[in-house]
């Protein structure tokens, strides 16, 4: 499936989207570095009626990075309409980074990217892949489906789109467990690497193209397939090994901190 079927953008949203960014640029005296889609546009389930989650990273000019006490570090636009947009500074992502924050892996592997410059995200992509720490992921994802599954799909009739939200995190988890390496933002890749069972695919195969069709809001009866998946994938991940930390040296943080904020400053 292309990229404009599975991640479908409204040219018009894109236009949108860009001259909110600018304006943030020109509003908070910042550079924004990346930008891309974060939710189910990203993951390629989006609805017709979906939001458009847009995050990115920005930097400041130096002076504000030689403060006794640091500012605010974040940048929210109030929601309007379908559009959520709000970005994190650069040290703040970094710090993140160091902490195995897995949300911000996966924005790097968007594949809906409205803003980049090329070097910082080239760069930004190795500091995650070298500093990737694999048991907070792993839980991180667990987590997630469990709570997902226990909140949304026990009943008569459930979400479909919180179907999505439970097989995501769990094939995300096992790609984890397999060691694989940083799991793959995109829904399909997960289920094109992991899922071989017939019956399972179909299912989710069908699943993916009704959540395309229908509104978020939609209900459906449960799918005995996935829910089947679903409960022994969760019962086995109980007793699964989880990846053991590594020792790991953060300095690239570090140093593609500096080498960013001093760009940036060249730069203006």
């Amino acid at each position: 499936m292309d990229t404009q079927t599975a991640h479908p953008i409204d040219p018009a949203i894109r236009s949108e989207i860009e001259q909110h960014l600018a304006t943030i640029e020109v509003d908070h005296d910042v550079r924004i570095l990346f930008a891309c889609e974060s939710g189910s546009r990203g993951w390629g389930f989006a609805s017709p009626d979906s939001d458009y989650d847009v995050r990115f990273l920005y930097v400041h000019p130096l002076a504000w990075y030689l403060r006794v006490s640091p500012p605010r570090d974040v940048i929210e636009v109030p929601i309007s309409g379908v559009l959520d947009i709000n970005g994190w500074e650069l040290r703040k992502a970094l710090g993140l980074l160091k902490k195995g924050n897995a949300t911000l892996v996966e924005w790097l592997d968007s594949p809906v990217v409205y803003r980049a410059h090329a070097r910082f995200l080239e760069a930004i992509r190795l500091a995650a892949r070298c500093t990737h720490r694999p048991e907070r992921s792993f839980h991180h994802y667990v987590h997630m489906a469990r709570g997902n599954y226990r909140t949304y799909l026990l009943g008569e009739r459930v979400r479909l789109k919180k179907y999505l939200y439970v097989l995501r995190p769990l094939l995300a988890a096992r790609w984890i467990e397999q060691g694989r390496g940083v799991a793959p933002m995109r829904f399909q890749d997960l289920v094109d690497a992991l899922v071989t069972e017939p019956a399972l695919r179909d299912a989710i195969a069908d699943l993916l193209a009704r959540k395309r069709r229908a509104l978020e809001s939609e209900h459906g009866a449960p799918q005995r397939v996935i829910d089947d998946y679903i409960a022994a994938e969760l019962a086995r991940l109980e007793g699964a090994s989880v990846p053991m930390p590594r020792d790991i040296d953060f300095s690239v943080l570090d140093r593609l901190l500096l080498d960013t904020v001093t760009r940036a400053e060249g730069a203006d």
